[in-house]
Protein backbone atom coordinates (compact mmCIF):
# COMPACT_ATOMS: atom_id res chain seq x y z
CA UNK A 1 0.00 0.00 0.00
CA UNK A 2 1.02 3.67 -0.35
CA UNK A 3 2.69 4.79 2.89
CA UNK A 4 1.67 8.47 2.81
CA UNK A 5 -2.08 7.66 2.73
CA UNK A 6 -3.53 7.96 6.21
CA UNK A 7 -5.23 4.98 7.78
CA UNK A 8 -8.70 6.59 8.10
CA UNK A 9 -8.76 7.45 4.41
CA UNK A 10 -7.43 4.04 3.55
CA UNK A 11 -10.15 2.35 5.60
CA UNK A 12 -12.80 4.54 4.00
CA UNK A 13 -11.61 3.61 0.52
CA UNK A 14 -11.66 -0.07 1.35
CA UNK A 15 -15.16 0.24 2.82
CA UNK A 16 -16.37 2.05 -0.31
CA UNK A 17 -14.97 -0.70 -2.51
CA UNK A 18 -16.63 -3.36 -0.40
CA UNK A 19 -19.94 -1.47 -0.59
CA UNK A 20 -19.75 -1.15 -4.36
CA UNK A 21 -18.88 -4.81 -4.71
CA UNK A 22 -21.85 -5.79 -2.58
CA UNK A 23 -24.40 -3.74 -4.54
CA UNK A 24 -24.58 -6.19 -7.45
CA UNK A 25 -26.25 -9.37 -6.24
CA UNK A 26 -28.23 -12.15 -7.91
CA UNK A 27 -31.94 -12.00 -7.13
CA UNK A 28 -33.59 -15.01 -5.49
CA UNK A 29 -35.95 -15.61 -8.45
CA UNK A 30 -33.46 -14.81 -11.21
CA UNK A 31 -35.62 -11.93 -12.45
CA UNK A 32 -38.53 -14.31 -13.12
CA UNK A 33 -40.99 -12.38 -10.97
CA UNK A 34 -41.45 -9.66 -13.56
CA UNK A 35 -42.10 -12.21 -16.31
CA UNK A 36 -44.65 -13.90 -14.07
CA UNK A 37 -46.39 -10.61 -13.31
CA UNK A 38 -46.51 -9.63 -16.99
CA UNK A 39 -48.09 -12.96 -17.88
CA UNK A 40 -50.65 -12.61 -15.11
CA UNK A 41 -51.62 -9.14 -16.32
CA UNK A 42 -51.88 -10.09 -20.00
CA UNK A 43 -53.30 -13.62 -19.71
CA UNK A 44 -54.78 -13.89 -16.26
CA UNK A 45 -52.47 -16.89 -15.82
CA UNK A 46 -48.88 -17.19 -14.62
CA UNK A 47 -46.03 -19.50 -15.68
CA UNK A 48 -43.81 -21.46 -13.31
CA UNK A 49 -40.06 -21.94 -13.48
CA UNK A 50 -39.23 -25.39 -12.20
CA UNK A 51 -35.70 -24.84 -10.91
CA UNK A 52 -35.78 -27.38 -8.08
CA UNK A 53 -37.27 -30.84 -7.54
CA UNK A 54 -39.79 -29.33 -5.14
CA UNK A 55 -40.97 -26.81 -7.73
CA UNK A 56 -41.15 -29.51 -10.39
CA UNK A 57 -43.21 -31.70 -8.06
CA UNK A 58 -45.60 -28.83 -7.31
CA UNK A 59 -46.08 -28.19 -11.03
CA UNK A 60 -46.75 -31.90 -11.66
CA UNK A 61 -49.38 -31.95 -8.95
CA UNK A 62 -51.03 -28.87 -10.40
CA UNK A 63 -51.10 -30.47 -13.86
CA UNK A 64 -52.78 -33.55 -12.45
CA UNK A 65 -55.35 -31.35 -10.69
CA UNK A 66 -56.15 -29.47 -13.90
CA UNK A 67 -56.60 -32.73 -15.82
CA UNK A 68 -58.68 -34.46 -13.16
CA UNK A 69 -62.33 -35.05 -14.03
CA UNK A 70 -64.38 -35.49 -10.82
CA UNK A 71 -67.18 -37.26 -12.68
CA UNK A 72 -65.15 -40.01 -14.32
CA UNK A 73 -61.86 -39.81 -12.44
CA UNK A 74 -59.99 -39.94 -15.78
CA UNK A 75 -57.70 -37.32 -17.28
CA UNK A 76 -59.75 -34.73 -19.16
CA UNK A 77 -58.77 -31.32 -20.51
CA UNK A 78 -61.84 -29.22 -19.78
CA UNK A 79 -61.17 -25.97 -21.64
CA UNK A 80 -58.61 -23.80 -23.40
CA UNK A 81 -57.68 -21.89 -20.24
CA UNK A 82 -56.63 -25.11 -18.51
CA UNK A 83 -54.61 -26.06 -21.57
CA UNK A 84 -52.78 -22.72 -21.48
CA UNK A 85 -52.05 -23.02 -17.76
CA UNK A 86 -50.61 -26.51 -18.19
CA UNK A 87 -48.39 -25.35 -21.05
CA UNK A 88 -47.09 -22.40 -19.03
CA UNK A 89 -45.90 -24.62 -16.19
CA UNK A 90 -45.02 -27.83 -18.02
CA UNK A 91 -43.78 -27.04 -21.54
CA UNK A 92 -40.12 -28.20 -21.67
CA UNK A 93 -39.06 -25.71 -24.36
CA UNK A 94 -40.37 -22.83 -22.28
CA UNK A 95 -38.56 -24.13 -19.21
CA UNK A 96 -35.33 -24.16 -21.21
CA UNK A 97 -35.87 -20.55 -22.28
CA UNK A 98 -36.48 -19.50 -18.68
CA UNK A 99 -32.87 -20.47 -17.98
CA UNK A 100 -31.78 -17.77 -20.44
CA UNK A 101 -33.15 -15.20 -18.02
CA UNK A 102 -30.71 -16.41 -15.39
CA UNK A 103 -27.86 -16.04 -17.88
CA UNK A 104 -28.88 -12.45 -18.64
CA UNK A 105 -29.13 -11.58 -14.95
CA UNK A 106 -25.70 -13.08 -14.33
CA UNK A 107 -24.27 -10.81 -17.04
CA UNK A 108 -25.98 -7.84 -15.42
CA UNK A 109 -24.60 -8.65 -11.98
CA UNK A 110 -21.16 -9.27 -13.42
CA UNK A 111 -21.18 -5.84 -15.08
CA UNK A 112 -21.90 -4.26 -11.69
CA UNK A 113 -19.02 -5.96 -9.91
CA UNK A 114 -15.76 -4.13 -9.30
CA UNK A 115 -12.85 -5.44 -11.35
CA UNK A 116 -10.45 -7.61 -9.40
CA UNK A 117 -7.14 -5.91 -8.61
CA UNK A 118 -3.89 -7.26 -9.98
CA UNK A 119 -0.86 -8.07 -7.85
CA UNK A 120 2.70 -8.46 -9.13
CA UNK A 121 5.82 -9.51 -7.23
CA UNK A 122 9.39 -9.13 -8.47
CA UNK A 123 12.53 -10.32 -6.69
CA UNK A 124 16.06 -9.70 -8.01
CA UNK A 125 19.52 -9.81 -6.48
CA UNK A 126 23.03 -8.74 -7.42
CA UNK A 127 25.58 -10.39 -5.17
CA UNK A 128 24.50 -9.72 -1.62
CA UNK A 129 22.09 -6.96 -2.66
CA UNK A 130 18.40 -7.99 -2.73
CA UNK A 131 15.65 -6.00 -4.39
CA UNK A 132 11.96 -6.73 -4.05
CA UNK A 133 9.20 -4.90 -5.94
CA UNK A 134 5.51 -5.29 -5.16
CA UNK A 135 2.62 -3.59 -6.95
CA UNK A 136 -1.13 -3.65 -6.62
CA UNK A 137 -3.06 -2.34 -9.65
CA UNK A 138 -6.68 -1.75 -10.57
CA UNK A 139 -8.38 -1.28 -13.95
CA UNK A 140 -9.20 2.40 -13.58
CA UNK A 141 -10.96 2.78 -16.96
CA UNK A 142 -13.23 -0.14 -16.25
CA UNK A 143 -14.05 1.38 -12.88
CA UNK A 144 -14.84 4.73 -14.48
CA UNK A 145 -17.05 3.20 -17.17
CA UNK A 146 -18.75 0.76 -14.83
CA UNK A 147 -21.94 2.86 -14.46
CA UNK A 148 -22.28 3.03 -18.24
CA UNK A 149 -21.65 -0.67 -18.77
CA UNK A 150 -24.05 -1.56 -15.97
CA UNK A 151 -26.74 0.55 -17.62
CA UNK A 152 -26.14 -1.22 -20.93
CA UNK A 153 -26.42 -4.65 -19.32
CA UNK A 154 -29.54 -3.50 -17.48
CA UNK A 155 -31.18 -2.71 -20.81
CA UNK A 156 -30.04 -6.02 -22.23
CA UNK A 157 -31.53 -7.82 -19.26
CA UNK A 158 -34.78 -5.91 -19.73
CA UNK A 159 -34.75 -6.87 -23.41
CA UNK A 160 -34.31 -10.54 -22.53
CA UNK A 161 -37.09 -10.30 -19.97
CA UNK A 162 -39.46 -8.73 -22.48
CA UNK A 163 -38.56 -11.27 -25.14
CA UNK A 164 -39.17 -14.10 -22.70
CA UNK A 165 -42.53 -12.63 -21.66
CA UNK A 166 -43.43 -12.37 -25.36
CA UNK A 167 -42.49 -16.02 -25.75
CA UNK A 168 -44.88 -16.87 -22.91
CA UNK A 169 -47.71 -15.02 -24.67
CA UNK A 170 -46.88 -16.72 -27.97
CA UNK A 171 -46.97 -20.14 -26.34
CA UNK A 172 -50.36 -19.31 -24.82
CA UNK A 173 -51.73 -18.37 -28.24
CA UNK A 174 -50.25 -21.50 -29.86
CA UNK A 175 -51.76 -23.67 -27.15
CA UNK A 176 -55.20 -22.11 -27.58
CA UNK A 177 -55.06 -22.62 -31.32
CA UNK A 178 -53.90 -26.20 -30.94
CA UNK A 179 -56.68 -26.86 -28.41
CA UNK A 180 -59.37 -25.60 -30.77
CA UNK A 181 -57.83 -27.57 -33.63
CA UNK A 182 -57.85 -30.76 -31.58
CA UNK A 183 -61.43 -30.33 -30.31
CA UNK A 184 -62.70 -29.48 -33.80
CA UNK A 185 -60.92 -32.51 -35.26
CA UNK A 186 -62.50 -34.75 -32.64
CA UNK A 187 -65.93 -33.21 -33.19
CA UNK A 188 -65.56 -33.70 -36.93
CA UNK A 189 -64.50 -37.29 -36.37
CA UNK A 190 -67.59 -38.03 -34.28
CA UNK A 191 -69.86 -36.63 -36.95
CA UNK A 192 -67.96 -38.42 -39.71
CA UNK A 193 -68.48 -41.70 -37.87
CA UNK A 194 -72.24 -41.08 -37.98
CA UNK A 195 -72.01 -40.30 -41.69
CA UNK A 196 -70.01 -43.48 -42.29
CA UNK A 197 -72.59 -45.57 -40.42
CA UNK A 198 -75.38 -44.08 -42.55
CA UNK A 199 -73.36 -44.69 -45.71
CA UNK A 200 -72.79 -48.30 -44.71
CA UNK A 201 -76.52 -48.84 -44.15
CA UNK A 202 -77.30 -47.24 -47.51
CA UNK A 203 -74.65 -49.39 -49.17
CA UNK A 204 -76.16 -52.58 -47.74
CA UNK A 205 -79.64 -51.50 -48.81
CA UNK A 206 -78.45 -50.68 -52.32
CA UNK A 207 -76.64 -54.00 -52.60
CA UNK A 208 -79.78 -55.91 -51.55
CA UNK A 209 -81.97 -53.96 -53.97
CA UNK A 210 -79.45 -54.50 -56.76
CA UNK A 211 -79.59 -58.26 -56.21
CA UNK A 212 -83.38 -58.10 -56.53
CA UNK A 213 -83.15 -55.90 -59.62
CA UNK A 214 -84.99 -53.00 -58.02
CA UNK A 215 -82.37 -50.35 -58.85
CA UNK A 216 -80.21 -49.65 -61.83
CA UNK A 217 -76.51 -50.35 -61.97
CA UNK A 218 -75.92 -46.58 -62.02
CA UNK A 219 -77.71 -46.04 -58.70
CA UNK A 220 -75.91 -49.01 -57.19
CA UNK A 221 -72.52 -47.69 -58.34
CA UNK A 222 -73.33 -44.26 -56.89
CA UNK A 223 -74.12 -45.68 -53.48
CA UNK A 224 -71.03 -47.85 -53.54
CA UNK A 225 -68.92 -44.82 -54.40
CA UNK A 226 -70.48 -42.81 -51.58
CA UNK A 227 -69.79 -45.64 -49.16
CA UNK A 228 -66.12 -45.81 -50.21
CA UNK A 229 -65.84 -42.03 -50.04
CA UNK A 230 -67.35 -41.99 -46.54
CA UNK A 231 -64.89 -44.62 -45.36
CA UNK A 232 -61.97 -42.65 -46.84
CA UNK A 233 -63.20 -39.45 -45.15
CA UNK A 234 -63.52 -41.33 -41.87
CA UNK A 235 -59.94 -42.57 -42.13
CA UNK A 236 -58.74 -39.06 -42.90
CA UNK A 237 -60.72 -37.62 -39.96
CA UNK A 238 -59.15 -40.18 -37.62
CA UNK A 239 -55.68 -39.30 -38.83
CA UNK A 240 -56.41 -35.59 -38.44
CA UNK A 241 -57.74 -36.07 -34.91
CA UNK A 242 -54.63 -38.00 -33.87
CA UNK A 243 -52.28 -35.42 -35.38
CA UNK A 244 -54.01 -32.46 -33.79
CA UNK A 245 -54.11 -34.11 -30.39
CA UNK A 246 -50.41 -34.98 -30.64
CA UNK A 247 -49.64 -31.36 -31.46
CA UNK A 248 -51.60 -30.18 -28.44
CA UNK A 249 -49.97 -32.76 -26.16
CA UNK A 250 -46.51 -31.65 -27.34
CA UNK A 251 -47.24 -28.06 -26.32
CA UNK A 252 -48.55 -29.26 -22.96
CA UNK A 253 -45.47 -31.41 -22.37
CA UNK A 254 -47.70 -34.46 -21.84
CA UNK A 255 -48.53 -37.75 -23.53
CA UNK A 256 -51.87 -37.69 -25.43
CA UNK A 257 -53.67 -39.86 -22.88
CA UNK A 258 -56.31 -37.30 -21.92
CA UNK A 259 -59.80 -36.73 -23.28
CA UNK A 260 -61.25 -33.57 -24.78
CA UNK A 261 -64.71 -31.98 -24.75
CA UNK A 262 -67.07 -33.38 -27.39
CA UNK A 263 -67.53 -30.04 -29.15
CA UNK A 264 -66.16 -26.52 -29.50
CA UNK A 265 -67.29 -23.68 -27.22
CA UNK A 266 -70.39 -21.83 -28.34
CA UNK A 267 -69.97 -18.63 -30.30
CA UNK A 268 -70.43 -15.38 -28.37
CA UNK A 269 -73.72 -13.63 -28.97
CA UNK A 270 -71.88 -10.67 -30.41
CA UNK A 271 -68.36 -9.30 -30.62
CA UNK A 272 -67.50 -6.42 -28.34
CA UNK A 273 -66.30 -3.23 -29.94
CA UNK A 274 -62.52 -2.93 -29.79
CA UNK A 275 -60.58 0.27 -29.27
CA UNK A 276 -57.92 1.41 -31.75
CA UNK A 277 -56.17 -1.89 -32.40
CA UNK A 278 -53.03 -0.38 -33.91
CA UNK A 279 -52.47 1.79 -30.86
CA UNK A 280 -53.14 -1.19 -28.59
CA UNK A 281 -50.57 -3.23 -30.45
CA UNK A 282 -47.92 -0.52 -30.16
CA UNK A 283 -48.61 -0.06 -26.45
CA UNK A 284 -49.01 -3.70 -25.41
CA UNK A 285 -46.81 -5.81 -27.67
CA UNK A 286 -43.71 -6.93 -25.87
CA UNK A 287 -41.63 -7.34 -29.01
CA UNK A 288 -42.12 -3.63 -29.68
CA UNK A 289 -41.01 -2.80 -26.14
CA UNK A 290 -38.02 -5.14 -26.50
CA UNK A 291 -36.98 -3.49 -29.78
CA UNK A 292 -37.16 -0.06 -28.17
CA UNK A 293 -35.13 -1.22 -25.18
CA UNK A 294 -32.56 -2.78 -27.49
CA UNK A 295 -32.21 0.48 -29.41
CA UNK A 296 -31.69 2.42 -26.18
CA UNK A 297 -28.97 -0.03 -25.18
CA UNK A 298 -27.29 0.27 -28.57
CA UNK A 299 -27.35 4.04 -28.27
CA UNK A 300 -25.67 3.88 -24.87
CA UNK A 301 -23.15 1.38 -26.19
CA UNK A 302 -22.36 3.67 -29.12
CA UNK A 303 -21.74 6.55 -26.72
CA UNK A 304 -19.42 4.42 -24.61
CA UNK A 305 -17.50 3.28 -27.68
CA UNK A 306 -17.00 6.86 -28.80
CA UNK A 307 -15.89 7.92 -25.30
CA UNK A 308 -13.24 5.17 -25.12
CA UNK A 309 -12.19 5.44 -28.74
CA UNK A 310 -8.61 6.56 -28.07
CA UNK A 311 -7.95 5.19 -24.57
CA UNK A 312 -9.35 1.70 -24.05
CA UNK A 313 -6.97 0.50 -21.32
CA UNK A 314 -6.07 2.54 -18.21
CA UNK A 315 -4.67 0.93 -15.06
CA UNK A 316 -3.66 2.58 -11.79
CA UNK A 317 -1.45 0.81 -9.25
CA UNK A 318 0.44 1.27 -5.99
CA UNK A 319 4.12 0.25 -5.94
CA UNK A 320 6.39 -0.60 -3.00
CA UNK A 321 10.09 -1.36 -3.50
CA UNK A 322 12.40 -2.82 -0.87
CA UNK A 323 16.17 -2.87 -1.48
CA UNK A 324 19.06 -3.90 0.75
CA UNK A 325 20.70 -0.99 2.52
CA UNK A 326 18.15 1.52 1.24
CA UNK A 327 14.92 2.92 2.62
CA UNK A 328 11.67 1.53 1.26
CA UNK A 329 10.27 3.22 -1.83
CA UNK A 330 6.51 3.85 -2.13
CA UNK A 331 4.75 5.27 -5.15
CA UNK A 332 2.26 4.61 -7.90
CA UNK A 333 2.22 3.70 -11.56
CA UNK A 334 -0.19 4.39 -14.40
CA UNK A 335 -0.34 2.24 -17.51
CA UNK A 336 -2.41 3.05 -20.57
CA UNK A 337 -2.80 1.90 -24.12
CA UNK A 338 -1.20 4.28 -26.64
CA UNK A 339 -3.39 4.71 -29.74
CA UNK A 340 -0.47 4.51 -32.12
CA UNK A 341 -1.79 2.01 -34.70
CA UNK A 342 -5.45 1.64 -33.74
CA UNK A 343 -7.33 4.92 -33.44
CA UNK A 344 -10.65 3.18 -32.80
CA UNK A 345 -12.25 4.04 -36.16
CA UNK A 346 -13.27 0.42 -36.81
CA UNK A 347 -14.84 -0.04 -33.38
CA UNK A 348 -16.75 3.23 -33.72
CA UNK A 349 -17.92 2.41 -37.24
CA UNK A 350 -19.09 -1.00 -36.08
CA UNK A 351 -21.03 0.50 -33.17
CA UNK A 352 -22.64 3.06 -35.48
CA UNK A 353 -23.64 0.35 -37.97
CA UNK A 354 -25.12 -1.80 -35.19
CA UNK A 355 -27.10 1.18 -33.90
CA UNK A 356 -28.40 1.94 -37.39
CA UNK A 357 -29.35 -1.70 -37.78
CA UNK A 358 -31.28 -1.58 -34.50
CA UNK A 359 -33.12 1.58 -35.59
CA UNK A 360 -34.29 -0.09 -38.80
CA UNK A 361 -35.29 -3.22 -36.87
CA UNK A 362 -37.45 -1.08 -34.59
CA UNK A 363 -39.11 0.56 -37.60
CA UNK A 364 -39.79 -2.88 -39.11
CA UNK A 365 -41.18 -4.16 -35.81
CA UNK A 366 -43.57 -1.20 -35.55
CA UNK A 367 -44.72 -1.73 -39.13
CA UNK A 368 -45.28 -5.46 -38.58
CA UNK A 369 -47.17 -4.84 -35.35
CA UNK A 370 -49.61 -2.48 -37.05
CA UNK A 371 -50.14 -4.77 -40.02
CA UNK A 372 -50.58 -7.91 -37.93
CA UNK A 373 -53.08 -6.17 -35.64
CA UNK A 374 -55.18 -4.97 -38.58
CA UNK A 375 -55.09 -8.36 -40.28
CA UNK A 376 -55.87 -10.31 -37.11
CA UNK A 377 -58.81 -8.04 -36.30
CA UNK A 378 -60.23 -8.38 -39.82
CA UNK A 379 -59.79 -12.16 -39.79
CA UNK A 380 -61.66 -12.46 -36.50
CA UNK A 381 -64.51 -10.28 -37.79
CA UNK A 382 -64.82 -12.31 -41.00
CA UNK A 383 -64.52 -15.65 -39.21
CA UNK A 384 -67.24 -14.66 -36.74
CA UNK A 385 -69.58 -13.50 -39.51
CA UNK A 386 -69.08 -16.76 -41.41
CA UNK A 387 -69.55 -18.95 -38.33
CA UNK A 388 -72.69 -17.00 -37.42
CA UNK A 389 -74.09 -17.46 -40.92
CA UNK A 390 -73.61 -21.20 -40.71
CA UNK A 391 -75.08 -21.44 -37.22
CA UNK A 392 -78.04 -19.08 -37.67
CA UNK A 393 -78.92 -19.62 -41.33
CA UNK A 394 -77.30 -22.42 -43.30
CA UNK A 395 -77.42 -25.29 -40.80
CA UNK A 396 -81.05 -24.63 -39.77
CA UNK A 397 -82.02 -24.24 -43.44
CA UNK A 398 -80.32 -27.52 -44.34
CA UNK A 399 -82.10 -29.20 -41.43
CA UNK A 400 -85.42 -27.88 -42.70
CA UNK A 401 -84.66 -29.21 -46.19
CA UNK A 402 -83.87 -32.62 -44.70
CA UNK A 403 -87.16 -32.66 -42.81
CA UNK A 404 -89.11 -31.72 -45.94
CA UNK A 405 -87.40 -34.45 -47.96
CA UNK A 406 -88.19 -36.97 -45.25
CA UNK A 407 -91.89 -36.02 -45.52
CA UNK A 408 -91.75 -36.48 -49.27
CA UNK A 409 -90.05 -39.83 -48.87
CA UNK A 410 -92.75 -40.95 -46.44
CA UNK A 411 -95.32 -39.85 -49.04
CA UNK A 412 -93.48 -41.89 -51.67
CA UNK A 413 -92.75 -38.75 -53.68
CA UNK A 414 -88.96 -39.25 -53.76
CA UNK A 415 -86.78 -42.33 -53.66
CA UNK A 416 -84.56 -43.45 -50.83
CA UNK A 417 -81.50 -42.52 -52.88
CA UNK A 418 -82.70 -38.93 -53.22
CA UNK A 419 -83.08 -38.88 -49.44
CA UNK A 420 -79.55 -40.22 -49.03
CA UNK A 421 -78.18 -37.66 -51.47
CA UNK A 422 -79.74 -34.92 -49.35
CA UNK A 423 -78.12 -36.44 -46.25
CA UNK A 424 -74.73 -36.21 -47.96
CA UNK A 425 -75.26 -32.51 -48.62
CA UNK A 426 -76.31 -31.99 -45.02
CA UNK A 427 -73.12 -33.67 -43.83
CA UNK A 428 -71.03 -31.30 -45.93
CA UNK A 429 -72.84 -28.30 -44.43
CA UNK A 430 -72.34 -29.51 -40.85
CA UNK A 431 -68.62 -30.13 -41.44
CA UNK A 432 -68.25 -26.64 -42.91
CA UNK A 433 -70.03 -25.20 -39.86
CA UNK A 434 -67.63 -26.98 -37.50
CA UNK A 435 -64.65 -25.64 -39.45
CA UNK A 436 -66.06 -22.11 -39.42
CA UNK A 437 -66.58 -22.24 -35.66
CA UNK A 438 -63.05 -23.56 -35.21
CA UNK A 439 -61.60 -20.81 -37.41
CA UNK A 440 -63.29 -18.13 -35.32
CA UNK A 441 -61.73 -19.34 -32.06
CA UNK A 442 -58.34 -19.66 -33.73
CA UNK A 443 -58.69 -16.11 -35.10
CA UNK A 444 -59.66 -14.90 -31.62
CA UNK A 445 -56.46 -16.37 -30.17
CA UNK A 446 -54.45 -14.87 -33.03
CA UNK A 447 -55.89 -11.42 -32.30
CA UNK A 448 -54.80 -11.66 -28.67
CA UNK A 449 -51.30 -12.58 -29.81
CA UNK A 450 -51.21 -9.74 -32.36
CA UNK A 451 -52.25 -7.20 -29.71
CA UNK A 452 -49.94 -8.55 -27.01
CA UNK A 453 -52.88 -9.28 -24.70
CA UNK A 454 -56.63 -9.27 -24.56
CA UNK A 455 -58.38 -6.62 -26.70
CA UNK A 456 -59.46 -3.54 -24.81
CA UNK A 457 -63.14 -2.66 -25.36
CA UNK A 458 -63.97 0.61 -27.03
CA UNK A 459 -64.87 1.93 -30.43
CA UNK A 460 -64.31 -0.10 -33.57
CA UNK A 461 -61.15 0.76 -35.53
Amino acid sequence: MISHVSRPWRAAAMAACALLAGCAQLSPDGGFGQVEETSRQRLGQAPAWNRSPQQAQASSERVRALLHDPASGAARLANADDAVQIALINNPDLQAEFAGLGVAEADLVQAGRLPNPGFSFKRTHAGDDLKIERSLSLGLLRLITMPATTGIEQRRFEQVRLSLAARVLALAAQTRQAYYQAVAAQQGLQYQEQVADAAEAAHELAAQMARLGNISQLDGAREQFFYGQAQASLQQARRQAVQQKETLARLLGLPPDFSLPPQLPALPRQLEAVDDIEQQALQQRLDVQAARTELEGLQASLGLTRATRFVNVLDLGAVRTTESGKPNENGYEISLEIPLFDWGEARTAKAEAIYLQGAHKLAATLLDARAQARLAWRERQDAYALARRYQDELVPLRQRIAEENLLRYNGMLISVFALLADAREQAATVNAAIEAQRDFWIADASLQQALGGRPQPGKQP
